[in-house]
């Protein structure tokens, strides 16, 4: 019997795995002689057909179309037509022409019974295996379907037939059918929806594009093709906008129109009902209460058909709310009845919400019922919108509405702008920057035209070139000025926000000029100017008002300014206060697009606190509220953030994964600070490895005012690492300039760090009798600050210094405390370094040897470090640079290596290594940890 698993699929399915298996398992059978049937139930485009077509594949397939016997293979193929679902035995006539076969006449005058059915299909089989295959089922006549459920029943007898059919979800359960097994296909979970995206778009798809074809695809397989065939390369790369609906008509109509069509009368009218509920309020279910009391009132149902509704597939009923399967079925639902019948089903909700609580939902129904313009409606609904206690959404539909109902360009134009910020503030902003292009379209006047200009250009500071979106609010604020001071004064601080990212000084100093009459925000450009323009003194006094004012706010924009003020004077506890309550805000207030904004600067200024760990949680957490609101450029500051937190941690891959992410989409979008920031993580990882001639090169141009890729409030925060760099490097005369520019910025900040890395920093490019004084001056500023990272990483230079100036027992103390510091921040690499040093001081107390193989293990740690490195192939120098020592020191260690192990050459240390096993097991700390990441090893070795 050749099994199942010698069977192999022409083509992959994604996420179908155990459809898939149940299919070739059943065509083994039946190769084997063996008779089996197996349904496909499911919703329309979750691949019911698909995977019929793989199933008659697989059995004509080279390898599986000879039988164990030596016959052929017979494929049945059969699709439903619903135009002959009231002809008898239609569908089994259908079956039967599909493989050009005449019934006997017996058969033909005893009206095809189930039993000359299966008789016949056994006769067939005679000559081969057979597979029948039936699409649609469901839509088969009666006596088709009792027929074919009588032969399912029986193939089980030693013929070789198989029968494979597909039924819709909703006919799953159909009498005929019973006993037949059924597999119930799922929507493509996320993972499987993703593979298949990346199959249909080969070339690529931008991390917002993809999201939004995921979350409208809904799990659908052909949903998902046919959305990708109507998008060109620009709008899949992100490069040119997404059409709006992003699933047209006719898309939908081809989905779901059959599935719907086929429902009785009276229950299509009440599906109906729950797709106009839903399409005047943002929740995704409607209560049982208000359909019931609407199907009372309407002739074309009754409350008798919500079970039937409920039975067919397109709703389920949870407590007393009723919810569509799909957001695509209610679509189809509402979308697939004519003008007339959608007015009616929203004039009968309108009739039954009554009472104050429902006047919005109330007038929004009534919108929906009216035709063409009215203008009482109109400002009434407008009005309702204006009411804060209104969720965004909900505002946003109610000004959509009113627009619709609206006559005057101007007057429209201005609700539609209106509409889009509302729905920018949701999180929705594809739906935003449609109804703004629609109100920029329309001829306004001045002032609105400002009010759409300022709404773009704020979606563009989330989402595009932010010089662009800089261009676009400077407009919006001329505009403004004369019609809307409050209005042109946040449009500035947006094209201050917009300099800001691109990292000129200048035009963020220009954005931030004060504007004329009361101004809320009056410190806080007061305050960013001067610092700016070098006034830390004044600049500080005003924020630390700014930061004041923010105690009892409850606005999460507000706040977040709060936070930004407080970074800026080096106030992290009062940022980190400040972006926690902006988070609370938003998430309390349903400000859906300020969640991953807030979750950014929470987790940036974390890092600033030492708190790594946390910053990475609150980044994880912000980078799918980003892709799911339209913010690329806030979801590369967020993978900036974790490229930071995984340069502590010692993660080399996923630092240089976020990095490569964050500088790829800051230099097509001109994001200054999130390159600065990706390019000092990825300096902090090579000082980690002890790469210190690469990380004082990447860091460079960020700690140096020029032209080149610095941004200006990342400067002074990456200078302790480059001095770090430098120094280690032999090249302490690179770091004078930049130390001077940090005592000077360490004596205006509130950072509390500061103190401790300017003596750091002092330490490392002063004179040996100077040094020691300094170390010790570092660590009681220290003392008096948290941040147990910075600590360690004092500790671990502190104690380096002391040991190569032959202090070996005095070195152990700050050595211990760096190891300590760093496990408990979870720095492993750092911790390896600091574990390497105490090695090299003669403290090995609860280590072992890291070497593979017993002929290493009597090396001492600095020799098998050495060793290690020398047989990569590193020089004597470069072994120096790696681990700090001297080129003497490393000759030293290499001559007492080749004593211990009886060699005479490198060419035999590295045949001794390769010998002893895998040189990555020699490569690990006692905790296992690699000490180097295998790109490093590969780097050194000769030739590269």
């Amino acid at each position: 019997m050749t099994g199942p698993a010698s069977v192999e699929l022409p083509q992959r399915l994604h996420g179908r795995e155990a459809e898939l298996a149940a299919v070739v398992r059943l065509v083994g059978r039946v190769r084997a002689g063996h008779g089996g049937a197996l349904g496909l139930a499911g919703r329309p485009g979750l691949g019911r057909t698909a995977l019929l077509d793989q199933a008659a594949r697989v059995f004509r397939a080279p390898s599986t179309a000879r039988s164990a016997s030596g016959g052929g293979a017979t494929v049945l193929y059969a699709r439903a037509a619903a135009s002959e679902a009231s002809l008898p035995y239609s569908g089994l006539h259908a079956l039967l022409c599909a493989a050009a076969v005449e019934p006997p006449a017996d058969v033909l005058r005893s009206g095809m019974p189930p039993a000359a059915l299966l008789g016949l299909l056994r006769s067939l089989a005679k000559q081969g295996p057979l597979l029948a295959c039936v699409d649609d089922v469901h839509l088969w006549d009666t006596q088709s379907r009792a027929a074919l459920g009588f032969v399912a029943r029986r193939l089980d007898a030693p013929y070789p037939v198989g029968l494979v059919l597909t039924v819709a979800a909703h006919r799953a359960d159909d009498p005929a059918l019973t006993g037949l097994p059924l597999l119930r296909l799922a929507p493509l979970t996320g993972q499987s929806a993703s593979a298949l995206l990346d199959d249909l778009a080969p070339t690529g798809v931008d991390a917002v594009v993809r999201a939004e074809l995921l979350a409208e695809a809904e799990g659908s397989p052909r949903l998902l093709h046919d959305l990708v065939a109507a998008l060109d390369l620009d709008q899949l790369g992100g490069r040119a906008p997404l059409p709006y609906p992003l699933v047209p008509a006719e898309v939908l109509r081809r989905a779901h129109a059959a599935y719907i069509r086929a429902l009785p009368d009276g229950v299509r009218a009440l599906l109906l009902l729950t797709a106009a509920a839903r399409e005047a309020g943002p929740r995704g279910d409607v209560p049982v209460e208000v359909l019931l009391r609407a199907a009372a009132t309407g002739a074309d149902t009754d409350p008798a058909d919500l079970p039937a509704a409920e039975a067919s597939g397109v709703v389920s009923i949870t407590g007393d709310r009723v919810r569509f399967a799909s957001a695509l079925l209610r679509r189809c639902v509402y979308e697939g009845e004519p003008p007339a019948r959608r007015r009616a089903a929203h004039a009968a909700l309108a009739d039954i919400l009554d009472g104050e609580a429902h006047r919005l939902l109330r007038s929004l129904h009534r919108a929906c019922a009216a035709e063409g313009t009215d203008a009482a409606l109109a400002d009434a609904l407008a009005a309702a919108a204006a009411q804060p206690h209104h969720s965004h959404r909900r505002r946003s539909a109610a000004l959509t509405r009113s627009a619709e109902l609206t006559a005057d360009d101007t007057t429209r134009a201005a609700r539609l702008t209106a509409a889009a910020d509302q729905a920018r503030l949701a999180g929705d902003t594809r739906t935003a920057r449609a109804l703004v292009a629609r109100a920029r379209r329309l001829p306004s006047e001045e002032g609105v035209r400002g009010h759409a200009e300022l709404v773009h250009g704020t979606l563009a500071l989330r989402d595009g070139p932010v010089a662009d979106a800089r261009e676009t609010l400077r407009t919006a604020a001329r505009l403004l000025a004369p019609h809307h001071p409050a209005a042109a004064a946040e449009a500035r601080l947006g094209a201050a926000e917009a300099a800001w990212s691109t990292g000129h000084p200048a035009a963020c100093l220009d954005a931030l000029a004060p504007v004329p009459g009361h101004d809320p925000l009056g410190d806080y450009r007061t305050g960013m100017r001067a610092f700016l323009a070098g006034r830390w003194n004044q600049g500080r006094t005003a924020l630390r008002r700014c930061i004041g004012q923010a105690d009892s706010a409850t606005d999460p924009a507000l706040l977040l300014r709060a936070g930004a003020a407080a970074l800026v004077v080096g106030d992290v506890e009062a940022a980190n206060t400040a972006y926690t309550r902006a988070l609370a805000a938003a998430r309390a207030h349903g400000t859906a697009l300020l969640v991953p904004q807030a979750l950014e600067h929470l987790a940036y200024s974390e890092l600033r606190a030492g708190c790594h760990a946390r910053a990475s949680a609150h980044a994880q957490q912000g980078l799918p509220a980003a892709h799911r609101t339209g913010q690329r450029n806030t979801a590369a500051h967020l993978h900036a953030v974790l490229a930071l937190a995984a340069s502590v941690s010692g993660d080399t891959d996923a630092c240089a994964e976020h990095a490569a992410t964050a500088l790829a989409h800051a230099a097509a979008h001109g994001l200054a600070q999130a390159a600065a920031l990706a390019s000092w993580a990825l300096a902090r990882t090579d000082l980690a490895l002890g790469r210190v001639h690469e990380a004082a090169a990447r860091l460079d141009p960020l700690v140096h005012p020029g032209p080149r890729q610095g941004h200006f409030a990342v400067r002074m925060l990456a200078v302790p690492c480059f001095i770090e760099a430098v120094a280690r490097a032999g090249e302490p005369a690179r770091g004078q300039a930049a130390l001077s520019r940090f005592t000077v910025w360490t004596a205006a900040t509130a950072d509390p760090q500061a103190p401790a890395q300017l003596a750091r920093c002092r330490a490392l490019l002063a004179r040996p009798e100077e040094a020691g004084d300094l170390y010790a001056l570092a660590l009681a500023h220290h003392d008096r600050a948290d941040g147990d990272f910075e600590r360690a990483r004092t500790d671990l230079l502190y104690g380096t210094w002391l040991r190569r100036h032959r202090h070996p027992r005095e070195a152990r103390t700050p050595l211990r405390d760096a190891l300590v510091g760093f496990e408990s921040r979870g720095a492993r690499a750092w911790a390896e370094q600091a574990g390497a040093e105490l090695r090299a001081a003669g403290d090995t107390a609860g280590t072992t040897p890291p070497g593979p193989a017993a002929v290493l293990a009597g090396l001492t740690a600095q020799q098998q470090r050495v060793a290690q490195r020398v047989a990569e192939g590193a020089t004597n120098r470069e072994v120096a640079e790696q681990l700090s020592v001297s080129p003497r020191t490393v000759d030293h260690h290499l001559r007492n290596v080749f004593a211990v192990l009886g060699i005479r050459s490198r060419v035999e240390l590295a045949r001794l290594v390769t010998r002893a096993g895998d040189t990555q097991r020699l490569r690990r700390t006692p905790t296992g940890e690699p000490d180097f990441p295998a790109e490093y090893w590969n780097s050194r070795r000769p030739g590269r």
